[in-house]
């Protein structure tokens, strides 16, 4: 694992989508819809400014429906035919990408929605062959396109994850609401919350303050990962503990995850472990 990749709840590796490169076939295996809309929009609007052309494939949903979905965001890519929406059954990936280069296109980024009810299940063998199609369509050195697949974890096992790992070269995840080199501030989704990597100092509170306003106040619970957390001042801390005063949640639980060892001692000798509505959850 390269040292900047963290961990999803899994274990797994995860690479920020906007780290993405032509050749990539990796996959989003996603917890809620805020975590998928954050990284597909993430990873469309990237393409949309790097000159890519965006293929949509969706399984069941009608091109229709898929279309109405993102129109609010795409509506213009939709219209000019930079986001093109089509069916995966019968559609060949291969020549829809070679003709999108054909029209000037920098590169191609193809995006699916997985349903097992037509691919197969993940360890089956249609489940191989459709995964092993669309990474040959999108890893020829002289094609440059990509493609990230859209999983929904809550409907796979442990084992089906498993073989979905397999037949990608990695998972993505949302990329960093903020990185100065100090600190790196990425979202969580389930519970809602930050991981926070590197220092919280002088230099880095601001943008911690405003990463927490903007983390959804309306949630029960704010989950703040400091697994990868080399240095937190006193203020840092202050503000960690008070960060549920700015919900709209009467009573919102602060998780403070994989707390480092040097912050539980200053947690406990300031009295603020004993503070309402704060959690010290250990590494899972």
């Amino acid at each position: 694992m390269a040292p900047d990749q963290a961990l999803d709840r899994a274990g797994e590796p995860v690479r920020p989508v906007g780290d993405m490169r032509h050749g990539d076939h990796l996959c989003l295996a996603y917890v809620n819809d805020e975590e998928r809309h954050a990284v597909l929009t993430a990873f469309l609007n990237d393409g949309l400014r790097a000159g890519d052309a965006l293929v949509y494939l969706v399984d069941e949903e009608p091109a229709g429906s898929a279309a109405g979905r993102l129109r609010d965001g795409f509506g213009a890519a939709l219209g000019d035919g930079r986001l093109t929406i089509l069916p995966t059954a019968g559609t060949d990936v291969e020549a829809v990408i070679d003709t999108a280069l054909a029209r000037g296109h920098r590169g191609v980024r193809v995006t699916d929605e997985a349903s097992p009810s037509l691919r197969g299940w993940p360890g089956t063998e249609r489940f191989a062959a459709y995964e092993g199609a669309l990474h040959r369509a999108v890893a020829r050195p002289a094609r440059p396109a990509m493609a990230l697949c859209q999983y929904d974890r809550r409907w796979f096992a442990g084992d089906h994850l498993r073989e979905v790992d397999r037949h990608h070269g990695g998972r993505a995840g949302a990329d960093a609401v903020f990185d100065d080199g100090v600190l790196t501030i990425v979202p969580l989704f389930a519970p809602p919350g930050l991981r926070l990597s590197g220092a919280i100092d002088e230099s880095t509170l601001p943008a911690l303050v405003e990463a927490l306003r903007d983390v959804d106040d309306g949630a029960a619970h704010l989950c703040l990962d400091l697994s990868r957390l080399d240095f937190c001042d006193l203020d840092g801390l202050r503000t960690l503990i008070r960060a549920n005063e700015t919900s709209s949640v009467l009573d919102r639980q602060v998780i403070l995850r994989s707390m480092p060892g040097c912050m539980e001692l200053m947690l406990r000798a300031s009295g603020w472990d004993t503070a309402p509505g704060i959690v010290a959850e250990a590494t899972p």
